[in-house]
């Protein structure tokens, strides 16, 4: 539906994006993930049309829009910081852009009550000024004002940043919801992972101007293409030449122990069940432990090596601190560049 042709996005002498090719299929809620100042922002301007490309076209379902109008796009865009009209109030926020397009009476006010109704927003509500809602009615309220214009694309430049933490964990599962209930073709740009990882059908992982990788949650987290995905992604241990050596001495696969090899946390395994997968054991030692509620993360030695691993946490001391335990390694959950 949404695709970008060999896109560069020159910002004076300074290539911001280049040869970007992507893309986003009909009613999907797809993510553009990377640290501060990789791209993905500049990416998500140049579809809504405030950021012009050097070279490349943007195509929605065939049609060439590289240079056409912003209202012409059909596209709306939740802001980070929302951009409500503190003026006004919640029905006044959500009705402005039909009142612009000059659509009868009756018919905004129909609408704006049937989105604010899908949205959970009140009638009460609707009657308040924007400044007397909390983040995460605001929030709702910037969706249903992008919603009630019927866009093809709706475009997310990090709208629950502004949150507190248990606050963003909420509104990210409703904005899943709300993004199923309408199956309107989503694009969400963030830095954070786990939002990615638990909101996207797909996510575009990107890096100085470049896409790493383009795959699904699990594709991104399990199978990482690059040394930055595998990095940036996830919690994860860099198994040094010495571990290596101990797991490849133990194992029918073939390592590589001159190239860099990582390991996800929750695959040291502090038990394991039969298997017929290769398997190295090695003898730790528990030199620090972090408690999380959820789980406990283990810090380990291992002959002057480091690695971390973490255990679901089931309400009982698993270990203490200089206990010595036996960990063990499927040599195929180890990834390497």
């Amino acid at each position: 539906m949404i695709e970008f042709k060999d896109v560069e996005i020159k910002y004076g002498d300074f290539v911001a994006m280049k040869d970007l090719d992507l893309k986003v299929e009909e009613g999907e809620f797809f993510t553009l993930l990377g640290p501060s100042g990789c791209g993905k922002t500049t990416t998500l301007r140049s579809l809504v049309g405030f950021v012009n490309p050097s070279s490349g076209g943007i195509y929605i379902r065939g049609k060439n829009i590289t240079h056409l109008p912003v209202e012409k796009r059909e596209i709306s865009m939740v802001f980070q910081n929302y951009a409500l009209f503190p003026t006004l109030n919640v029905y006044e926020n959500i009705a402005f852009g039909l009142k612009v397009k000059k659509l009868p009476k009756k018919q905004i006010e129909a609408e704006v009550k049937d989105i604010a109704h899908k949205v959970d927003l009140s009638d009460e509500q609707l009657v308040k000024k924007v400044s007397e809602l909390s983040g995460g009615q605001q929030q709702r309220v910037a969706i249903a004002r992008a919603l009630v214009m019927k866009p093809s694309i709706l475009v997310m430049d990090e709208p629950l940043s502004n949150l507190d933490a248990s606050l963003r964990v909420q509104l990210r599962n409703e904005l899943k919801k709300l993004q199923r209930r309408f199956g309107i073709t989503s694009i969400y740009v963030t830095h954070d992972q786990e939002e990615a990882l638990t909101l996207s059908d797909r996510i575009a992982v990107f890096n100085k101007g470049v896409i790493e990788q383009v795959g699904t949650p699990f594709e991104i987290y399990n199978q990482s293409a690059t040394e930055f995905v595998c990095n940036f992604i996830g919690d994860i241990n860099k198994l040094d030449q010495a571990i290596l050596e101990k797991i490849k001495g133990q194992t029918r696969k073939p390592l590589d122990v001159s190239k860099p090899a990582y390991l996800r946390t929750e695959r040291v395994h502090a038990a394991i069940q039969a298997t017929d997968r290769d398997l190295a054991r090695l003898k730790a030692k528990v030199i620090d432990i972090d408690y999380y509620g959820l789980y406990t993360k283990y810090t380990l030695e291992i002959d002057g090596s480091i690695l971390k691993n973490v255990e679901k946490e089931d309400g009982r001391t698993k270990y203490a601190i200089d206990d010595e335990v036996d960990i063990y390694i499927y040599v195929d959950d180890i990834m390497q560049f």
